[in-house]
């Protein structure tokens, strides 16, 4: 069995606490839309200035599409960037395995005072 590296403990400790699990999930998304279209690109063999010109967009714009760190993804650039490289867009939603507490509290019937 592969002994735990001190990162691997920290971030263990660090994921029980709720705000930063979300916030290490939502990273992660970000993660995955940045390298998927940073990879497409360069198996297109396509520069960002060369990539952004057939977009219509600018070399600024496609660099920040392609880091983790964006969030101001919009289905209609992601779209664009996909037709010229030759990819579409498939968006997913899927229901969380355990609801939030806050909606079972939401749901939950509530006693109505006599």
């Amino acid at each position: 069995m592969k002994q735990k590296t001190n990162f691997d403990l920290y971030l263990e400790e660090q994921l029980k606490e709720k705000d930063f699990a979300e916030r290490f999930r939502k990273a992660g998304e970000a993660w995955d839309v940045a390298i998927q279209l940073a990879q497409l690109r360069r198996r297109t063999g396509l520069s960002q200035k060369e990539l952004a010109k057939r977009v219509g967009t600018s070399q600024q714009q496609i660099s920040r599409l392609e880091s983790p760190s964006y969030e101001g993804h919009t289905l209609s650039m992601l779209r664009r960037v996909a037709e010229v490289l030759g990819a579409k867009v498939r968006v997913e939603i899927q229901k969380e395995k355990y609801p939030r507490r806050e909606e079972v509290d939401h749901e939950s019937p509530r006693k109505e005072m006599a």
